[in-house]
C-alpha cells in the first residue's frame, strides 16, 4: 500500500528542528573554528536544511486560506492563498 504524503511528511524533520539544526551551524560557520573539509560538510549540510525549510514554508503557504466575507447563511468564504500576489521579490541592479 503507498504511503501517504503526510507519512513521509514525519519521517523528514519539522521545520523547527531543520532551522534549529541550520542556526547552529551557522554559529559553527561563523566561529571558524572549524576546518576546511569540515565547514563544507557543514556547509553542504546547511544548504540542504535551509531547501528544507523553505519547502515546508511554500507548502504551508499553500494550505493557508483566507477569509473573504460571509456569504447569505453566514458561512465564511474562503480562498486559497496566493503567496505570489504579496510577493515582490527584490529588484536587480538597485541599491
Amino acid at each position: 500500500m503507498a504511503r501517504k504524503k503526510e507519512d513521509v511528511a514525519a519521517d523528514e524533520p519539522s521545520f523547527e528542528h531543520s532551522l534549529e539544526e541550520l542556526q547552529l551551524i551557522v554559529k559553527r560557520l561563523e566561529e571558524g573554528e572549524i576546518g576546511l573539509e569540515l565547514s563544507l560538510g557543514e556547509y553542504e549540510r546547511g544548504i540542504g536544511l535551509l531547501r528544507r525549510c523553505y519547502q515546508l514554508l511554500q507548502n504551508a503557504e499553500q494550505r493557508i486560506e483566507i477569509l473573504t466575507g460571509f456569504n447569505d447563511a453566514g458561512e465564511p468564504i474562503m480562498q486559497p492563498f496566493d503567496a505570489k500576489a504579496t510577493y515582490s521579490p527584490p529588484s536587480k541592479g538597485k541599491q
